[in-house]
């Protein structure tokens, strides 16, 4: 993953000192958009890739079921080493997917598990990259411009009906500089974790003004993360 932090809460709420702050909020701001408009109390939702489940919250928080399915011991739902999911056909409602895809070998194999499990008119959200710094988690593979994410979804019969473009170019530019200044700030002894600290609160702020400043049209094509929403296209 990219994040900078295993702590669940710190990826749902970030702090202004956080290296990965503005991209980590908008992705929980757009995750919380959908999960009002598309999740219901009683629905089964099961988190594919899950880690240290930090959304599960968002979801029980609304009165769903919520699974969590990973590799090995990780999850409550297990994943096979060939991506399968030990789940029934058409058992979930709604299945999340945050920042796994870029590290996904066989991407037919994983939409296919994802399109079993989920039951008729369920919904997919799903969160990757379209920039950002190689991180293997064990591998990674892809970064997308919109219109290949689109592709990829639509080439294996799913129909994209919302995707938010959450940090534009002039911010995630600066994120990334931040991420390799307080890598190196936090090996200083005594000093380092509170100069990372500031550093951070400061790029993160001139980060909010290069947001706030990027057009729209820019951002849509060029974003750091995008935030979709799928359902199976009708047969």
């Amino acid at each position: 993953m990219m994040h900078g932090t295993n702590d669940p809460l710190r990826r749902l709420r970030p702090r202004i000192f956080d290296t990965d702050w503005l991209v980590l909020r908008g992705m929980a701001d757009s995750l919380e958009r959908l999960a009002a408009q598309h999740v219901e109390a009683g629905h089964r939702v099961l988190d594919f890739g899950c880690g240290s489940m930090p959304y599960r919250r968002v979801f029980e928080a609304r009165g769903a079921t919520y699974l969590g399915a990973d590799f090995g011991c990780d999850g409550e739902v297990f994943i096979s080493a060939e991506g399968r999911i030990d789940l029934p056909a058409d058992s979930v409602d709604v299945v999340l997917s945050v920042q796994v895809l870029e590290h996904v070998r066989d991407l037919d194999t994983y939409f296919a598990e994802i399109a079993r499990v989920l039951k008729p008119g369920g919904s997919l959200l799903l969160s990757t990259h379209g920039t950002w710094l190689y991180h293997p988690h064990p591998e990674d593979h892809r970064r997308w411009t919109r219109m290949g994410l689109y592709n990829e979804f639509e080439s294996r019969d799913w129909r994209v009906t919302s995707c938010d473009a959450i940090v534009g170019p002039l911010a995630w530019t600066t994120m990334i500089r931040l991420a390799g200044f307080s890598f190196a700030l936090r090996k200083l002894p005594l000093v380092g974790t509170l100069a990372s600290a500031g550093i951070a609160a400061l790029m993160n702020l001139r980060a909010v003004i290069e947001e706030a400043a990027t057009p729209s049209a820019i951002r849509e094509d060029n974003a750091c993360v995008y935030m979709a929403r799928c359902e199976k296209a009708a047969a």
